[in-house]
């Protein structure tokens, strides 16, 4: 059975319109997408990611996609350009009405037709009846954003983590009860310090509180700020990032990188940047501190070394949800790794949002809970 076109129905879920496309066994030269009125922003960003492949595209515009007979009609006028055949049906995608109106177009003209299992990636032949096909892990970050509406996508090089930085984590985790609560003071001067010097005050002094004192010690032991009197001062912007939160986004990262090849983790990066086009022609940018993708689905991972108060913990967890809906649509998975701990009621909230946590202790078996989540699909 040579197959050389996909007739695709695009929907809110675009990712199953994606990776047979990508599979070697399954690509076809050509991809004809059924598109109804409020699905034209997402059969743009499936055209970008085709053509850059090379596989040419036909749109053929539903009007009404709950009209079965219209869609029926446009699909049977459609088949005609293939009276050799060489055409299958994704029957993945688009309203139930489209599904079925296409499914039964496809079956009256005897011509295959597949669906794709939104959580195994498994394609299954509905018609002929042949063996399901495990599609292969090819989907990278850049095009699984592309689809959910990414603008741009912006991935700095990561050329790897210090050891002085290595040895700063090493000790925050094994004291991290003894400085959770000093943490959060060196966060805010960390904060503080985003002008042009890169400096902030240290109003009360150093000395009033010894671990504070501790902590500032290790940071500069690092090498990434200098202590004179009571004015501290980063030795460069990127040094400030990585001193407020950053060494545990990237000591997270390289531990996700520890486990890239074990758990066939397709593509991961950290400190990403998404722009997308809004209404009104607005770019709105998010920025993501660890994203992957396994089993062709994304995984999210939010790193948050701050001590919040009243509802902030809250805030962070529906921000999470909602870049992993806007992002990773309903296959898409999230994490929050923070260094403290969450109250009850917002370990509550994480459970309803089906956010994983991994806090403060928890930290110093990081790699473990990785992989525990990573392969424990919900």
């Amino acid at each position: 059975m040579k197959i050389t076109t996909h007739l695709i129905l695009v929907s809110a879920q675009p990712i199953p319109n994606l990776t047979p496309i990508l599979d070697d066994t399954l690509r076809p030269n050509k991809v004809v997408m059924l598109v109804s009125p409020d699905m034209q922003e997402r059969s743009k960003a499936l055209e970008k990611i085709y053509k850059e492949r090379s596989i040419s595209v036909e749109r053929c515009l539903i009007e009404n996609p709950w009209d079965a007979a219209h869609i029926s009609d446009r699909i049977l006028d459609l088949l005609t350009q293939y009276p050799q055949g060489g055409i299958a049906l994704n029957a993945t995608g688009g309203t139930k009405l489209m599904s079925i109106a296409a499914y039964d177009a496809f079956r009256s003209c005897e011509l295959p037709v597949f669906y794709v299992h939104p959580e195994h990636d498994r394609l299954i032949w509905l018609w002929p009846k042949l063996p399901d096909v495990d599609l292969s892990g090819r989907l990278k970050l850049k095009d699984y954003l592309t689809a959910y509406g990414a603008g741009t996508v912006e991935r700095p090089k990561i050329t790897g983590v210090t050891e002085p930085l290595r040895r700063l984590t090493r000790q925050l985790l094994t004291n991290i009860d003894r400085y959770a609560g000093d943490l959060g003071a060196f966060n805010y001067l960390a904060g503080q310090a985003n002008n042009s010097r890169l400096t902030s005050q240290i109003e009360a002094g150093p000395l009033s509180r010894p671990l504070l004192w501790e902590l500032l010690e290790l940071f500069v032991a690092a090498g990434l700020c200098e202590i004179n009197g009571h004015s501290l001062r980063f030795i460069d912007e990127d040094a400030r990032f990585t001193a407020n939160g950053g060494w545990l986004e990237m000591h997270t990262y390289a531990l996700c990188l520890n486990l890239k090849k074990a758990l066939d983790i397709q593509d991961i990066a950290c400190n990403i940047t998404v722009n997308r086009l809004a209404a009104g022609h607005t770019v709105v940018k998010n920025e993501l501190d660890i994203g992957l993708i396994k089993s062709n689905r994304l995984h999210l991972i939010e790193c948050k070394t701050q001590q919040f108060k009243d509802d902030k913990d809250a805030d962070v967890l529906y921000k999470l949800d909602s870049l992993r809906d806007l992002m990773g649509g309903l296959q898409g998975r999230a994490m929050l790794v923070s260094f403290n701990r969450l109250d009850k009621p917002s370990r509550a909230r994480a459970r309803e949002l089906n956010i994983q946590l991994c806090c403060q202790t928890e930290l110093r078996n990081l790699q473990h809970h990785l992989q525990i989540w990573l392969t424990h699909e919900r």
